[in-house]
């Protein structure tokens, strides 16, 4: 690939939600370019949509992310036929249970959120299309964790950085494989605390044509509202809505 090209796609991953504009000066340090070759990749980058520029002031000239990443983006995510197939039935479970439902998948060594159908509950979680999780932590990273092959999972337990978020983060490879063992067991996941404290996500997994897992439907709340009463009815609704999800996906249950 030509060497320009990846110099100025490389630019993009300077961006994140804490870094949301940036200088002339800060991307030329940070990607250690001159400040002329910065600026020539820019321009070229300024001129597909793929940054755009801000001026507050003559001395003060920023950058940010371009709108044409947004239509690309987009564009991927009509593409999916798990998501196409899944937010219908997301929709129902949403609006029946009345909490968050999410589409997750494994993307490397983290889980990443690629749909979501939010609660109208006036306390309710606060997730984003994107987000990205490490596989430790959340029900929905240890479910998709829990049914990848053995050397896979060895590999990227061993290789983990067990980030602790919360005092119910999970932070050894013991523990997490003794969770990795009750998940395959129960067939479901479960997340109490771990991410974000007083909160609750249970996940059941998504299988395609072959059997294989290739994603988790994720219903989280407020641990007030996932009680001994209700998490029954959560666990058998959230079933039912994986199981259509993956009939849809050509699997067939019992093969």
């Amino acid at each position: 690939m030509n060497q320009s090209v990846i110099k100025a796609l490389s630019l993009l991953d300077l961006f994140s939600p804490d870094k949301t504009e940036l200088s002339l000066a800060e991307i030329a340090k940070l990607s250690e370019l001159t400040k002329p070759t910065a600026y020539r990749l820019l321009s070229s980058l300024e001129t597909c949509g793929f940054v755009s520029k801000v001026k507050y002031s003559e001395q003060d000239i920023r950058y940010r992310l371009g709108l044409k990443l947004l239509e690309l983006g987009n564009m991927v995510l009509e593409q999916s036929e798990l998501r196409k197939v899944a937010l219908p039935f997301m929709k129902q479970l949403a609006e029946s249970m009345d909490e968050a439902v999410h589409l997750v998948v494994v993307d490397g060594e983290e889980a990443v959120y690629i749909e979501k159908v939010d609660s109208k509950q006036p306390i309710r979680l606060f997730t984003s299309v994107g987000k990205r999780s490490p596989l430790h932590l959340g029900s929905a990273s240890k479910l998709l964790l829990a049914y990848m092959n053995n050397p896979q999972k060895e590999q990227l337990i061993e290789n983990m950085e067990f980030v602790s978020m919360t005092p119910n983060s999970i932070t050894s490879a013991e523990r997490l494989k003794e969770e990795l063992d009750k998940i395959l067991q129960n067939g479901y996941s479960i997340s109490d605390g771990e991410q974000t404290l007083e909160t609750i996500g249970l996940s059941l997994p998504i299988k395609d044509h072959t059997g294989a897992v290739v994603a988790s439907l994720t219903i989280s709340g407020m641990k007030s509202r996932f009680n001994k009463e209700r998490m029954p009815i959560l666990l058998e609704e959230t079933e039912k809505a994986a199981d259509l999800i993956s009939r849809d996906l050509g699997y067939i249950k019992g093969r």
